[in-house]
């Protein structure tokens, strides 16, 4: 199934029945009401048909456009290049449009690739040191093997007992001489 997120569209078309205001395309994108109004002026979303009160209705493909550049947004790619891609959809079906969108795209997943190899790279080193400290916990004596815990159990611990150590001092400054 093809899905097509680049509608070529006019700046007013009629009443559509699944239209948004901005807070409710807000919520469904998880955008704010004031970053809509950004990517509209910065011209990464089309302008969004309005109402005769002038305020904005979001129509199905105005949201479908928004989640293509969330996930552009979300891989990483810079808004400059969010704009480019923009404005070339703008452009139309041309042959340079389509071949500069393809080739934007091409780069940019290369770029996701590249960076997903690093975080599979950084995440089997960190089994491979789990690993080695389930093995050290298997070879120590039984009643020494501590109970699990969290970073945040551990760092509070550490805290806890710098608050012990000092806490008496803070509180009465002339302990501390």
């Amino acid at each position: 199934m093809h899905l097509d997120l680049e509608h070529t569209r006019t700046p007013r078309l009629p009443y559509m029945t699944t239209s948004l205001t901005i807070q409710q395309a807000a919520a469904k994108t998880g955008l704010s009401v004031h970053t809509l109004r950004y990517y509209e002026k910065i011209g990464l979303l089309d302008p969004i048909v309005r109402q005769e009160n002038t305020h904005r209705l979001f129509r199905e493909e105005d949201l479908l456009w928004i989640g293509f550049l969330l996930k552009l947004r979300s891989t990483g790619l810079p808004i400059r290049d969010m704009l480019r891609y923009a404005e070339l959809r703008r452009a139309g079906n041309t042959a340079e449009s389509v071949s500069a969108r393809k080739a934007l795209l091409q780069q940019h997943a290369r770029t996701v690739e590249e960076t997903i190899a690093e975080l599979q790279s950084n995440l089997a080193v960190l089994h491979m040191k789990v690993n080695m400290y389930e093995d050290m916990e298997a070879a120590l004596p039984v009643n020494v093997v501590a109970q699990p815990q969290s970073i945040e159990d551990a760092s509070n611990d550490r805290n806890n007992k710098r608050t012990r150590k000092t806490g008496d001092a803070s509180r009465h400054p002339q302990a501390r001489r």
